[in-house]
């Protein structure tokens, strides 16, 4: 063996030992050559949508589990070998589902992952850690749900123990920071509590589930100064550990009061009761707070006689957090996407008719091409922001290779999303009917 050749299998040594892949070692060679690289993916469509914006004849290259690239089919067709030229189709982020109980309600994450989600906050349900990313169904866990002695979930759901458990109860502040703790400790990547007393018309709570009647109202709901304490300990940072973002089930003006009262960051649900009018404009008003639309689940939420409920809460909310942003941009609520995968009555993937509703409320009197956009932001981007995971949710050079592809054009019809034609998670292809 020559001296020249000494030095480049002692390189490759060097570089595997350090944790530096043979391929990463290769891939250099041959850019350094001007060769075409091979290991690497190439997707190029139509019409690209990177989690902000529309773009047309784009394509995006992916290189180690991440989005390397994005520019013209011309330009990056000749810097990659594998191309997957998709034609007519629509390329865009995986969807984030920000309102799921997939792990409690044993829904298959293959099946998630196929029908376009390629990351699911899981609000309810056994304390998992983080999971997925590479080929799977990135699966974010809070855990159970912190609630009060004798109220809901367990009143409706029951469940004590192993895997069928959906709620922690607690009866102090000092069992709830300890509760807090061990869900921190679990990999709870947030903390869910419960305030819903019941009574709501129309909510899927409270109808009988399995064998179990509908507890009479009201049901206990946690104290103000245990609530306080909840957000108080999930905000303060474990041993090194960032913050955790605190979630509330609220349905109604009580609970929804003494939420907003102690901060909490994020509503799971639009809530379903009408909301009254002051509450609604202090929430649209509050820097960083966040609503998961869940409209679809919840669209029999109305009172009967007037009916308002679930529509009318989110017209009015999306209309005074369109006025906050007219008047102090970047210091209101938003609203983003979620569509409660587990329940029978949507679909366990990307939901059109979710999005459709979004649209048509929120858009105030007519709806424009900045409309459309802002509901797909609301799926991906928008909600990607909060999560901790850099530039999830969109296709920004850096962002994990979470991708899915429709044939047509999903600006214009929602339907298609439901059964994407390509889906990658974190640079592994998991659906392609473009071969």
């Amino acid at each position: 063996m020559n001296n020249k050749n000494s030095l480049k299998f002692l390189g490759i040594a060097l570089l595997a030992w350090q944790g530096i892949g043979v391929d990463a070692f290769a891939d250099n060679i041959g850019a350094e050559h001007g060769a075409i690289d091979t290991h690497c993916r190439l997707l190029a469509a139509d019409r690209l949508f990177d989690g902000y914006d529309l773009q047309t004849n784009m394509a995006v290259l992916i290189k180690n589990q991440k989005v390397a690239q994005v520019g013209t089919r011309a330009v990056l067709a000749g810097v990659c070998a594998n191309i997957i030229d998709m034609g007519d189709a629509t390329i865009l982020p995986g969807f984030i589902e920000s309102h799921a109980h997939i792990s409690f309600q044993n829904v298959r994450k293959d099946t998630v992952l196929a029908h376009g989600v390629t990351t699911a906050q899981d609000t309810g349900g056994a304390l998992l850690p983080p999971e997925g990313g590479r080929g799977q169904l990135r699966l974010l866990s809070v855990g159970p749900i912190i609630q009060a002695p004798g109220g809901y979930p367990l009143n409706i759901f029951g469940g004590t123990s192993g895997y069928d458990k959906i709620g922690y109860t607690v009866a102090s502040a000092a069992d709830a920071r300890s509760v807090v703790q061990h869900l921190v400790d679990g990999g709870a990547t947030a903390i869910k509590v419960a305030l819903e007393p019941g009574g709501e018309s129309g909510a899927p709570w409270m109808m009988p589930h399995g064998s179990n009647p509908v507890p009479a109202t009201p049901w206990n709901i946690l104290s103000r100064r245990v609530v306080n304490a909840i957000v108080e300990e999930a905000h303060h940072p474990h041993d090194g550990r960032p913050a955790r973002r605190v979630i509330v089930h609220a349905g109604e003006n009580l609970g929804f009061e003494r939420a907003l009262l102690a901060g909490v960051d994020e509503f799971a649900h639009m809530p379903c009761a009408p909301i009254d009018e002051n509450l609604l404009a202090q929430a649209a008003n509050t820097v960083g707070l966040t609503f998961v639309s869940t409209i679809d689940t919840l669209g029999s939420c109305v009172d009967g006689v007037t009916h308002m409920g679930i529509h009318s809460n989110t017209m009015q909310l999306a209309t005074m957090i369109a006025e906050c942003e007219t008047n102090t941009p970047g210091n209101c609520a938003q609203l983003i996407y979620g569509s409660e995968i587990g329940h029978d009555n949507v679909p366990w993937g990307i939901n059109g008719e979710e999005m459709h509703m979004m649209l048509h409320l929120t858009s105030g009197a007519s709806i424009d091409f900045g409309d459309v956009l802002n509901v797909f932001r609301a799926a991906t981007s928008k909600a990607g922001q909060r999560l901790g995971i850099d530039k999830l949710g969109t296709l920004m050079v850096g962002a994990p290779a979470d991708v899915i592809a429709v044939r047509g054009n999903a600006i214009e019809r929602f339907k298609l999303l439901e059964y994407p034609d390509f889906v990658m998670s974190g640079g592994r292809i998991a659906v392609n009917k473009f071969r």
